[in-house]
């Protein structure tokens, strides 16, 4: 298991353990975030009370892979403007609001894979699922709490 820093320093990949039992469950849930998001800092607070394991991955240092953010895509059914970070100040200074409809899906997925400050955060994986932003009722259907 690696060691990180507490949740609100993401100098490298973290792991939560929240109970032993539940490891097994979530060894595949994966979360990028951002540590100065306060909406991120309630995700992980939302995945520790629900004693879900994690790994944590800083967004802007690390941001999702052209596959996972392919796979992310389709689960928010093929809509890419869903994985953009649309009110964040990169977003804005690039102009994503007028090139982001004549980008195609490759080019646009390139271009998130290159700079975590676009990516809609938080950005979570399951083995299963997965979803961008935090909205708790769409988190406790992916995630039932660990037994």
């Amino acid at each position: 298991m690696r060691k990180g820093s507490s949740f609100g320093t993401h100098t490298q990949t973290q792991e939560l353990i929240a109970s032993p039992d539940s490891r097994n469950k979530s060894a595949m849930t994966r979360i990028y975030t951002y540590e100065k998001c306060s909406t991120c800092r309630d995700a992980l607070k939302f995945l520790a009370a629900r004693g879900v394991v994690a790994e944590v991955i800083p967004i802007r240092e690390q941001p999702p892979t052209k596959a996972e953010l392919k796979r992310m895509l389709a689960f928010m059914g093929g809509e890419i403007r869903r994985l953009f970070n649309t009110s964040g100040l990169d977003y804005k200074a690039l102009g994503m609001k007028d090139r982001l409809p004549k980008l195609s899906e490759a080019a646009a997925i390139d271009l998130l894979s290159q700079n975590g400050n676009l990516v809609k955060r938080p950005f979570l994986l399951i083995a299963t699922g997965g979803t961008v932003g935090f909205d708790e009722e769409r988190w406790r259907t992916l995630l039932p709490a660990a037994k």
